[in-house]
Protein backbone atom coordinates (compact mmCIF):
# COMPACT_ATOMS: atom_id res chain seq x y z
CA UNK A 1 0.00 0.00 0.00
CA UNK A 2 1.46 3.25 -1.10
CA UNK A 3 2.09 6.26 1.56
CA UNK A 4 -0.58 8.50 1.62
CA UNK A 5 -3.25 5.95 0.47
CA UNK A 6 -6.89 6.00 2.30
CA UNK A 7 -8.17 2.34 1.50
CA UNK A 8 -7.35 1.45 5.65
CA UNK A 9 -9.80 4.05 6.41
CA UNK A 10 -13.41 3.02 7.18
CA UNK A 11 -16.63 4.94 5.52
CA UNK A 12 -17.32 6.95 8.78
CA UNK A 13 -13.60 8.10 9.09
CA UNK A 14 -12.92 8.70 5.54
CA UNK A 15 -16.99 10.98 6.13
CA UNK A 16 -15.25 12.18 9.16
CA UNK A 17 -11.79 13.53 7.35
CA UNK A 18 -14.23 15.46 4.52
CA UNK A 19 -16.31 16.85 7.33
CA UNK A 20 -13.08 18.53 9.17
CA UNK A 21 -11.65 19.26 5.55
CA UNK A 22 -14.48 21.30 4.87
CA UNK A 23 -14.15 23.35 8.23
CA UNK A 24 -10.66 24.15 7.29
CA UNK A 25 -11.36 25.52 4.48
CA UNK A 26 -13.93 27.85 5.65
CA UNK A 27 -11.48 29.18 8.41
CA UNK A 28 -9.20 29.75 5.41
CA UNK A 29 -6.74 27.42 5.25
CA UNK A 30 -5.51 25.94 1.81
CA UNK A 31 -6.73 23.09 0.48
CA UNK A 32 -3.24 20.64 0.96
CA UNK A 33 -3.49 22.02 4.43
CA UNK A 34 -6.83 21.58 5.17
CA UNK A 35 -6.52 17.57 4.10
CA UNK A 36 -3.50 17.23 5.87
CA UNK A 37 -4.78 18.69 9.06
CA UNK A 38 -8.26 16.83 8.72
CA UNK A 39 -6.31 13.19 8.15
CA UNK A 40 -3.87 14.19 10.89
CA UNK A 41 -7.36 14.81 13.10
CA UNK A 42 -8.70 11.28 12.43
CA UNK A 43 -5.64 9.36 12.94
CA UNK A 44 -5.48 11.41 16.62
CA UNK A 45 -8.91 10.57 17.34
CA UNK A 46 -8.80 6.81 16.04
CA UNK A 47 -5.60 5.83 15.99
CA UNK A 48 -5.39 5.81 11.96
CA UNK A 49 -7.22 3.07 9.28
CA UNK A 50 -9.38 1.05 10.66
CA UNK A 51 -10.15 -1.56 7.98
CA UNK A 52 -8.26 -5.26 8.15
CA UNK A 53 -4.81 -5.29 7.63
CA UNK A 54 -3.89 -1.34 7.54
CA UNK A 55 -1.17 -1.81 10.11
CA UNK A 56 -2.16 0.32 12.29
CA UNK A 57 -2.02 0.64 16.12
CA UNK A 58 -4.16 -1.61 18.40
CA UNK A 59 -5.89 0.54 20.72
CA UNK A 60 -5.06 -2.47 23.07
CA UNK A 61 -1.13 -1.47 23.15
CA UNK A 62 -2.05 2.34 23.14
CA UNK A 63 -4.05 2.24 25.83
CA UNK A 64 -1.31 0.07 27.94
CA UNK A 65 0.92 2.56 27.07
CA UNK A 66 -0.96 5.11 28.56
CA UNK A 67 -1.89 3.07 31.66
CA UNK A 68 2.00 2.16 32.44
CA UNK A 69 3.14 5.74 31.93
CA UNK A 70 -0.18 7.04 34.65
CA UNK A 71 0.89 3.87 37.44
CA UNK A 72 4.57 5.29 36.81
CA UNK A 73 4.09 8.46 37.64
CA UNK A 74 1.34 7.53 40.79
CA UNK A 75 4.37 5.46 42.23
CA UNK A 76 6.75 8.66 42.14
CA UNK A 77 4.40 10.31 43.39
CA UNK A 78 3.24 8.50 46.58
CA UNK A 79 7.09 7.56 46.90
CA UNK A 80 7.73 11.44 47.50
CA UNK A 81 4.12 11.66 49.63
CA UNK A 82 6.13 8.10 51.57
CA UNK A 83 9.38 9.69 52.20
CA UNK A 84 7.61 13.11 53.42
CA UNK A 85 5.34 11.32 55.77
CA UNK A 86 8.30 9.39 56.86
CA UNK A 87 10.65 12.58 57.45
CA UNK A 88 7.87 14.30 59.32
CA UNK A 89 7.39 11.15 61.64
CA UNK A 90 11.12 11.01 62.39
CA UNK A 91 11.38 14.42 63.66
CA UNK A 92 7.95 14.46 65.83
CA UNK A 93 9.56 11.48 67.00
CA UNK A 94 12.86 13.39 67.89
CA UNK A 95 11.47 16.15 69.75
CA UNK A 96 9.45 14.11 71.92
CA UNK A 97 12.40 12.26 73.14
CA UNK A 98 13.91 15.32 73.61
CA UNK A 99 11.20 16.95 75.82
CA UNK A 100 11.15 13.49 77.73
CA UNK A 101 15.03 13.88 78.26
CA UNK A 102 14.39 17.33 79.59
CA UNK A 103 11.68 16.16 82.15
CA UNK A 104 11.98 12.46 82.31
CA UNK A 105 9.60 12.42 85.78
CA UNK A 106 7.19 14.58 84.63
CA UNK A 107 7.03 12.49 81.07
CA UNK A 108 7.11 9.04 83.17
CA UNK A 109 4.49 10.76 85.66
CA UNK A 110 2.04 11.21 83.02
CA UNK A 111 2.24 8.17 81.36
CA UNK A 112 1.58 6.46 84.57
CA UNK A 113 -1.46 8.27 85.08
CA UNK A 114 -2.60 7.52 81.80
CA UNK A 115 -2.04 3.93 82.46
CA UNK A 116 -3.39 4.58 85.57
CA UNK A 117 -6.42 5.42 84.15
CA UNK A 118 -6.63 2.94 82.09
CA UNK A 119 -6.17 0.32 84.48
CA UNK A 120 -7.08 1.47 87.84
CA UNK A 121 -4.26 0.56 89.31
CA UNK A 122 -2.64 3.46 90.54
CA UNK A 123 -0.16 1.80 92.89
CA UNK A 124 1.51 -0.32 90.22
CA UNK A 125 1.70 3.00 87.85
CA UNK A 126 3.17 4.56 90.37
CA UNK A 127 5.88 1.96 91.78
CA UNK A 128 6.71 1.45 87.38
CA UNK A 129 7.35 5.10 87.43
CA UNK A 130 9.79 5.05 90.32
CA UNK A 131 11.83 2.32 88.75
CA UNK A 132 11.43 4.13 85.08
CA UNK A 133 13.09 7.66 86.66
CA UNK A 134 16.00 5.52 88.38
CA UNK A 135 18.58 6.91 90.50
CA UNK A 136 18.49 10.33 92.81
CA UNK A 137 15.06 11.27 91.59
CA UNK A 138 13.35 8.00 92.71
CA UNK A 139 14.88 8.50 96.15
CA UNK A 140 13.65 11.93 96.40
CA UNK A 141 10.41 10.97 95.10
CA UNK A 142 10.44 7.91 97.94
CA UNK A 143 11.06 10.53 100.55
CA UNK A 144 8.18 12.48 99.65
CA UNK A 145 5.49 10.02 99.93
CA UNK A 146 6.99 8.72 103.00
CA UNK A 147 6.78 12.38 104.35
CA UNK A 148 3.21 12.25 103.16
CA UNK A 149 2.08 9.40 104.95
CA UNK A 150 3.73 10.15 108.27
CA UNK A 151 2.07 13.92 108.09
CA UNK A 152 -1.55 11.99 107.68
CA UNK A 153 -0.63 9.31 109.93
CA UNK A 154 -1.19 11.60 113.02
CA UNK A 155 -4.78 11.01 112.43
CA UNK A 156 -4.92 7.43 112.09
CA UNK A 157 -5.22 4.60 114.62
CA UNK A 158 -1.95 2.83 115.71
CA UNK A 159 -2.81 -0.25 113.67
CA UNK A 160 -2.76 2.37 110.64
CA UNK A 161 0.31 4.49 111.71
CA UNK A 162 2.27 1.06 112.35
CA UNK A 163 1.12 -0.09 108.45
CA UNK A 164 1.96 3.69 106.88
CA UNK A 165 5.25 2.87 108.29
CA UNK A 166 6.09 -0.57 106.96
CA UNK A 167 5.16 0.76 103.44
CA UNK A 168 7.20 4.29 104.11
CA UNK A 169 10.63 1.54 104.71
CA UNK A 170 9.87 -0.49 101.76
CA UNK A 171 9.84 2.25 99.54
CA UNK A 172 13.19 3.51 101.00
CA UNK A 173 14.62 0.01 101.01
CA UNK A 174 13.13 -0.38 97.21
CA UNK A 175 14.86 2.70 96.00
CA UNK A 176 18.33 2.64 97.46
Amino acid sequence: MPRGDKSAYTDKQQRQAEHIEDSERKEGRSEEDAERIAWATVNKQSGGGKRSGSGRKSARKTAKKATKKATKKAARKAGAKKATKKATKKAAKKTATKAARKTPRKAAKKATRKTARKTGARKTAKKATKKTTGGKTAKKAAKKTARKSTRTSASRSTAAKKAARTRARKRNGAAS
